[in-house]
């Protein structure tokens, strides 16, 4: 439980260029969320209250894609960091003990790193403390000097001296965590800052310093934490360095990952132990893998669930289910719906969409079933397709348990097979088959059932 209260305020004013692009810098994915996102889950993760985000003019779109994970306020002229923060002062004032200060476009800080900020400023009898980048790469950052007892002294801006002629290697990364009462008694004495003409945040620290008041400084070593994203490169490496990081949260808790350079493994994804996951594979969303699985290569797994000792093969699937102990490919397409039951097969070049394949039921190669339902132990022999749309509208196929569907079958929904039935080669089946009856023939015509004509 946190002694203090804690504000979060997040800067997303920033209009950077860098990115070549009608998107705004805070809507390009990173693994498959915006920008915004990865600062706002860390952002709750340390803070008390929603955090406040300031933006600029034009930022619509922003909030539309935030909603209300956040309280926005809007910088109207980009006038720098410290002007930006000033912004969210008539919102926050009086209502926390520290405000914590990050970047939206610095999407790697983690959760740790602000939590021993916040501890550190709960101790310093001064007013704020720094993030320092322990890093030889300047990266843009401007130097922190330290005192003898440790306190920060000075913040040396890139523009202002020679910076690899200085001793220290401490980066300030520009994250900071304020004694709230004295940020916003004095966020607007903040000096224009020339030629750039902005009220900048470091300058603010000065003020603190010259004031004879003690700035404290975090150090982290992890570079990747501290990336900046402003071009199409900073997100590519962005993008290498968050998959490094979850890689290695799910190795060290049991799961294999053959190549980790070529696994492509967003934040939300969970997988059991003993399972493996090989090369050139893309696990998105929330999406959940069992134990003792074995998923790849060449595989798309969407918001999909599957469970233990299941094994999917050069397949793409999409907000599908597949229960414990199916097989599915290789080269198969589970479109959103789709349910593979416990013990059931999906081939190579096999397709479901809005159906449900039940338990032990095996549908080989080259078909389509979309809204149906296949019961337990059927068959789907090659060539199957459920015609399930008239042009209007889409219609149901149920094919019960233990049926035998030939190859090449077309299936003109709505329409009935029932359990143990079976259809012949090449049948174009228009109306129901009764259990265990055979139809066959174009259009299909249901026979008699087979255990009647052996007996005569």
């Amino acid at each position: 439980m946190n002694l203090v209260k804690l504000a979060t305020v997040i800067l997303a004013a920033d209009q950077g260029t860098g990115m070549r692009s009608a998107l705004p810098t805070m809507l390009h994915l990173l693994a498959g969320q915006p920008l915004i996102n990865h600062a706002l889950k860390t952002a709750r993760m340390v803070g008390d209250t929603r955090p406040v985000v300031v933006v600029g003019c034009g930022s619509e779109a922003v909030r539309a894609a935030v909603g209300d994970a956040a309280v926005f306020v809007v910088q109207a002229e980009p006038k720098g960091t410290g002007h930006a923060l000033l912004q969210a002062r008539d919102l926050l004032s009086g209502q926390s003990d520290l405000v914590l200060v990050t970047c939206g476009d610095m999407p790697l800080l983690s959760v740790q790193t602000l939590r021993r900020m916040v501890a550190r400023q709960q101790r310093n009898s001064g007013p704020v403390t720094i993030l320092a980048l322990n890093h030889d790469d300047v990266r843009g950052f401007g130097r922190v000097i330290r005192s003898e007892d440790g306190a920060v002294v000075k913040l040396v801006e890139e523009a202002v001296a020679p910076l690899q002629s200085l001793a220290t290697r401490e980066l300030n990364a520009r994250v900071y965590c304020f004694a709230a009462g004295w940020l916003w008694d004095h966020i607007d004495l903040i000096p224009l800052s020339l030629p750039k003409e902005a009220y900048c945040l470091p300058d603010q620290v000065g003020m603190a310093v010259a004031a004879g008041l003690r700035v404290e400084a975090v150090v982290t070593d992890d570079a990747d934490e501290t990336i900046r994203i402003d071009t199409r490169v900073h997100l590519a490496e962005a993008e290498r360095a968050l998959r490094r990081r979850v890689n290695r949260r799910l190795m060290l808790a049991g799961v294999t990952i053959v190549d980790p350079e070529a696994t492509y493994i967003e934040p939300g994804v969970a997988i059991g132990q003993d399972s493996v996951i090989w090369p050139n594979t893309y696990l998105r969303g929330e999406t959940t893998i069992g134990r003792g699985c074995h998923v790849g290569p060449n595989t798309v797994v969407d918001r999909c669930t599957i469970g233990d000792g299941c094994t999917i093969v050069a397949s793409a699937l999409e907000e599908a289910v597949v229960e414990d102990g199916s097989d599915v490919g290789p080269f198969s397409h589970l479109r959103r719906g789709a349910r593979v039951c416990a013990g059931a097969h999906v081939g190579n070049f096999g397709e479901l969409k809005n159906a449900t394949l039940g338990p032990g039921a095996k549908m080989g190669h080259f078909g389509y079933l979309g809204d149906a339902e296949v019961g337990a132990g059927a068959n789907i022999a090659a060539g199957t397709i459920t015609c399930n749309f008239d042009g209007e509208r889409k219609h149901r196929t149920d094919i019960g348990e233990g049926a035998f569907i030939g190859s090449d079958t077309m299936l003109i929904a709505p329409v009935r097979v029932g359990k143990g039935a079976r259809t012949g080669a090449g049948s174009v089946v228009t109306r129901d088959v009764p259990d265990g009856a055979l139809a066959y023939g174009v259009p299909a015509r249901v026979h008699a059932k087979e255990t009647a004509d052996e007996s005569d």
